[in-house]
């Protein structure tokens, strides 16, 4: 079985905070139905399209495994069978702007009115309270206001946006962990409740750290780039033939490592030089340091000083660039890179699910198109005829 393949989601969401939460909780299995307004549907489905008319890649990363239904909410029947559906749900998901579900008649008093045990999760800008709540956000938003960009970059750049879209899936997964939490408290209360997820919340949660320099007096925390001057030579080295990716990041704490590292570069000489006897003359010492390895690692490529040095026992990443990335053994061999077939763009390769579960195997599956399940969501759980779906349609219902 998959592991939450007793949990019904409702998926009221778009772009990629609330998308990202749910596609989550689909890889582990959850029902998740995603309701879509006719007749565009998710604002995602055509956002950064290479293709008019076909799903975008943004898309379909963010919606594999779900379900859709299409259902005009702003409509009397629509919101009605919107309701109808309620009870057969366990989990209801949306980010739509602030305050804009309430206005529709479906905030939490009313949906927990009609399903007690409903677990209602938000994901907001700023939450649902405080002075910035009433606006509105996006990923780049919430990094700025969330300390990401401040520490973003070096001393002689300004802030920069982080290429992660930690402000949207960041937050989208904060919300799937509350969310498993608050099904857990039911078990035991057999209540639901409402959670929120603000995004600028979730963006100095993953912060934390890296604004960590503030508490040792260096106010507000610096942008410092890729070097930890206090841990020389832990930094980003270029590589051969010296492409704009070209780089290999190599992490060097202990003495250990750094004795393994002198070794595998072939400068054993080093370990018995007077500037680099320690941790602490390293790093007086760093610019040099990082000289002589840059001397090491550009005469190799980044695959060859990753795997000299990964298989030596020193920490080092190659810079993996997003083809890079598709094609990776590791990724692929893991399931973490994937290869779908989608019915209108064809072979689509997509990362997977970052979570595993030993008795509960995840396959992804590709996202679904605009009303794909119309006839087996509302058909099985309202009853509804095809007849009956075709009036809805010709009425701008479905």
């Amino acid at each position: 079985m998959q592991a939450l393949d007793h949990i019904k989601v409702l998926d009221l969401t778009q772009f990629e905070a609330g998308p990202s939460c749910t596609e989550i909780l689909a890889f582990l299995g959850a029902d998740v139905v995603k309701l879509e307004p006719p007749p565009g549907g998710d604002q995602g489905r055509y956002l950064i399209t290479d293709k008019p008319g076909l799903d975008s890649p943004y898309f379909l990363l963010l919606n594999a495994n779900k379900k859709s239904i299409s259902l005009n909410l702003k409509s009397e029947k629509g919101m009605a069978l919107c309701k109808k559906l309620l009870p057969h749900f366990d989990v209801l998901v949306e980010n739509y702007g602030p305050g804009a579900l309430q206005k529709l008649g479906l905030g939490y008093d009313v949906v927990s009115e009609i399903n007690p045990r409903m677990i209602y999760a938000q994901v907001k800008g700023f939450g649902t309270y405080g002075p910035y709540s009433g606006f509105k956000s996006f990923d780049m938003i919430a990094q700025a206001t969330g300390g990401a960009m401040s520490i973003t970059g070096t001393p002689d750049t300004p802030p920069l946006r982080p290429g992660p879209t930690i402000g949207d899936t960041g937050t989208g997964i904060h919300c799937a962990v509350g969310i498993l939490a608050a099904l857990l408290q039911r078990e035991k209360t057999g209540k639901g409740q409402r959670l929120e997820v603000a995004m600028q919340d979730a963006v100095v949660n993953l912060s934390r750290i890296g604004m960590m320099s503030h508490y040792y007096g260096s106010v507000p925390a610096p942008r410092t780039g890729n070097r930890v001057p206090s841990l020389a030579p832990t930094d980003l080295y270029p590589c051969a033939p010296g492409g704009p990716n070209d780089y290999a990041f190599i992490i060097a704490t202990t003495p250990a490592m750094w004795e393994i590292l002198a070794k595998t570069i072939g400068r054993e000489d080093l370990l018995t030089d007077p500037r680099f006897a320690d941790q602490s003359s390293r790093n007086k010492h760093g610019e040099e340091l990082s000289a002589i390895i840059s001397a090491w690692t550009t005469g190799r490529t980044k695959h060859e000083v990753m795997k000299a040095l990964g298989e030596a026992g020193v920490p080092c990443g190659a810079v993996l660039d997003s083809g890079d990335i598709l094609e990776n053994e590791q990724l692929r061999q893991r399931g973490m890179i994937t290869t779908i077939e989608h019915p209108t763009r064809g072979s689509f390769t997509m990362p997977g699910c970052a979570v595993q579960l030993s008795d509960s195997p995840t396959e992804v599956k590709p996202a679904p198109l605009l009303g794909e399940h119309n006839a087996d969501v509302l058909g099985k759980l309202l009853g509804l005829t095809q007849a009956d779906l075709a009036g809805l349609k010709e009425d701008k219902v479905v």
